[in-house]
């Protein structure tokens, strides 16, 4: 853990330039949409459902459509897959007589609109269609719901299981695993910073400033609803034992205007500029894998509607486009990490979801 005020690059970094992620330690996100898509291809297509049983033969032929997002991220080495999709797959069906003559050849399609990492351990609903509602065609769509239902069901676990072991990470991980300790050094220009001489050139100086001066600052705007008072989220966000309970992370965090804070071991340190209890949190934020000296500001306004409903509107400004390491989503990932590893786990952990 970085000693407190110093803070670190573990929250939201992807990996550095020279490869290094020692451990996985820092937050790494692979989106895994084409891979899926190619993983259901496989697995999908030219499934056979019946062949000949009740004289009917179906077979899945060719996955139609995936949509939706998946990704994998990776933190101290621990694996956090995240999806939400919907696919459709396209199938044949055919009936004969006792003689193998054909009496109805059919298309259809299966959809499965909604997988999801929340309903990881229940099975998905699954809708079949048919291009022919006659009798002998509803025979052939009863036919696959019954049989290829249980066995596409099956394939998706396969998919789900490859996606909690890391996905297309998962040979990558395997791969650096495997590497030999002896690897030469990297080039002294991707050094840690520590190894570089503490007495740049002016002209060096000169460039680093003229750099940040492109960079800028982005502003995050969202709006989050919970179920609870707007008192009990106010200390939520200001109490170090909750948040290491719902980030399991250290944190230490002063209740006190000018007081200083540091979260999710240290990646994130800060002070607080402005408090007024369950009405507004407002912080001075800075991430350990960005340029120094650059600052950002958090703005949390607290809003009860009603009782029993808060409504939090959060601005983070000044939040740099690219990070220490030349790593351009530090915007999307920061965003995503207000999103998912603080508001949507505070609702899971103290049971807020609206």
């Amino acid at each position: 853990m970085a000693r407190y005020g110093e803070g670190d690059k573990r929250w939201i970094v992807e990996e550095r330039a020279d490869g290094t992620n020692v451990h996985n330690w820092h937050w790494a996100e692979t989106n895994c949409l084409e891979w899926s898509r190619t993983f259901f291809s496989n697995l999908l297509s030219n499934l056979l459902i019946l062949d000949g049983e009740g004289n009917l033969f179906i077979k899945t032929t060719s996955l139609r459509n995936l949509d939706g997002e998946a990704y994998v991220n990776i933190r101290k080495g621990k694996i956090i897959p995240g999806y939400e999709i919907n696919l459709t797959l396209a199938w044949q069906g055919e009936a004969k007589d006792s003689q193998g003559n054909s009496l109805l050849k059919v298309d259809g399609t299966v959809e499965i609109p909604y997988i999801s990492d929340e309903n990881a351990d229940e099975d998905p609903d699954l809708r079949v269609t048919v291009d022919d509602e006659g009798p002998v065609g509803k025979r052939i769509k009863d036919a696959m719901l019954s049989k290829g239902k249980p066995l596409i069901l099956e394939k998706v676990k396969v998919w789900v299981q490859s996606m909690a072991k890391g996905g297309p990470v998962k040979d990558e991980l395997d791969t650096k695993q495997l590497l030999p300790s002896s690897s030469p050094p990297p080039p002294p220009q991707q050094q840690n910073h520590a190894s570089v001489t503490m007495a740049p050139k002016k002209e060096d100086s000169a460039g680093k400033k003229e750099k940040k001066k492109k960079k800028g600052g982005k502003s995050i705007n969202l709006t989050e609803k919970f179920n609870c008072r707007a008192r009990d989220l106010y200390e939520i966000l200001l109490d170090e034992n909750r948040w290491k309970g719902f980030t399991q992370s250290n944190a230490r965090i002063s209740k006190e205007v000018g007081g200083e804070f540091s979260i999710f071991d240290g990646s994130v340190t800060g002070i607080h500029l402005e408090l007024q209890e369950a009405k507004l949190i407002v912080q001075r934020w800075r991430f350990g894998s960005w340029h120094d000296g650059v600052q950002s500001t958090v703005r949390l306004v607290f809003e009860e509607p009603e009782p029993g409903v808060t409504v939090v509107k959060l601005t983070h400004s000044d939040v740099p486009e690219e990070d220490r390491y030349g790593n351009a989503t530090v915007v999307e990932n920061t965003e995503r990490g207000w999103r998912d590893l603080i508001f949507q786990r505070i609702r899971a952990v103290f049971g807020f979801g609206i």
